[in-house]
């Protein structure tokens, strides 16, 4: 094992954005040649200044990695880039490499991926992340692993090295159902305390009073702690988590919800919102732009009466 473990020192980081910088950092710090790819040329220049070294595409990049990992945004890039004939790094991995996918990925895709990883005698593991990105930046992630348990800890040395709470949580795509689990109740709760917060201040009484009383009783939520500022200081320019991201999320959440044959009654009305501020082009903001779309909502709603 022990052995298995050392082979593991050339890592490929596909997706250099706020999490994969993150990522890169604290794998280099931690001593392993790290290689990275992305179209973005000025963040791939500040990660070869600190020691990365850069590929002009994921293909290049995964014929000499040992571990690649998937820090992207989007379902159809991940796809695209891992099975396209011409582009895609499965047909360019060495047998017995690890691909570790920290993306927030649909399940039915990394369950598939996982398959036709093992086709080309690799293995596949869905790692999605908590923690946002100063969590990548610290190394102090929270990381929800699905995959093969007998070769989890094969990578579990890769994993803390960018984080602190890692869990195993069983067979491919597991991971990926905790994290969209995990981000639809962070939107539910961003939704939740927005109207909160709004209908308080509207009543008489300031969010900032709300909020420091709230962390005190039952009320009390992590979430208050992440985007809880913002909310307070109507500051979504201060990105922590883009709301484009968790509409993402969202609408993996629904699908997964679905087709496990649960109603979204719940959680339907904080997608809807999500969707409408991503409508609004308030994607690039952060995930508490919806307070803004509920606060006009109230307004225009209140004017109509």
């Amino acid at each position: 094992m022990q052995k298995g473990k050392m082979l593991m020192r050339n890592i490929g980081v596909a997706g250099c954005g706020r999490m994969g910088s993150g990522l890169v950092k604290n794998l280099i710090k931690k001593g392993y040649y790290v290689s990275v790819y992305d179209i973005n040329e000025m963040a791939v220049q500040k990660l070869a200044d600190i020691g990365a070294k850069v590929k002009k595409d994921i293909r290049a990049m995964a014929s000499e990695v040992d571990v690649l990992i998937l820090s992207l945004t989007s379902t159809v890039l991940i796809e695209k880039l891992m099975l396209n004939s011409e582009v895609g790094a499965f047909g360019a991995l060495k047998k017995g490499a690890v691909v570790l996918d920290m993306s927030t990925n649909d399940v039915d895709l990394t369950r598939k991926l996982s398959k036709i990883a093992k086709q080309h005698d690799l293995e596949y593991f869905d790692c999605p992340l908590s923690g946002g990105p100063s969590g990548a930046d610290e190394g102090t992630l929270t990381i929800m692993v699905g995959g093969c348990k007998e070769k989890f800890p094969y990578i579990l040395p890769v994993l803390e090295a960018v984080g602190e709470k890692i869990d195993y949580v069983g067979e491919s795509g597991a991971g990926q159902i905790v994290k969209l689990c995990n981000n639809m109740i962070v939107g539910g709760i961003i939704t939740l305390l927005s109207e909160a917060f709004l209908t308080g201040e509207r009543a008489g009484v300031s969010k900032q009073k709300i909020a420091s009383i709230l962390q005190k009783g039952s009320g009390q939520t992590k979430v208050m702690e992440v985007f809880g500022p913002n909310l307070l200081k109507n500051s979504p320019e201060e990105v922590k988590f883009s709301l484009f991201n968790m509409t993402k999320d969202l609408n993996l959440y629904r699908s997964l919800a679905e087709s496990a044959g649960v109603p979204t009654v719940a959680s339907e009305s904080a997608r809807q919102l999500f969707q409408i501020a991503e409508y609004l082009k308030k994607g690039q903001q952060d995930s508490t732009a919806v307070f803004e779309i509920i606060s006009k909502l109230g307004v225009e709603g209140k004017s109509n009466l």
